[in-house]
């Protein structure tokens, strides 16, 4: 699992590339601690490379927004394939991010 981290038009973007499974939560929740300090920012989360996300990735992205909207910050997930999004619907979370 590889994120990387960048600040891009006064957005905060994380890229995810690989499989976010429980192995690779913890990695990516620490790789994520730049995200939380978004007051000002809005968070984009480009999973175009993202081949996977388990629940313990969805923790993560949950945590975030739980985080940003008190903050005035929204939190945009990009990139979805059709199996991420399949995931998002089953699981009720396509209701509480926004996508672009």
């Amino acid at each position: 699992m590889k994120t990387t981290f960048k600040e891009e038009n006064n957005n905060f973007v994380m890229y995810f590339e690989g499989r976010l499974d429980t192995a690779a939560a913890p990695q990516v929740e620490q790789e994520m601690k730049p995200l939380h300090d978004c007051t000002g920012h809005d968070v984009i989360l480009d999973c175009t490379q993202l081949e996977y996300i388990s629940s313990s990735g969805l923790r993560l992205f949950l945590s975030l927004l739980k985080e940003a909207k008190p903050k005035g910050s929204h939190v945009y997930i990009t990139g979805m394939n059709d199996d991420l999004r399949q995931v998002f619907a089953m699981t009720g979370f396509i209701n509480l991010f926004e996508f672009k």
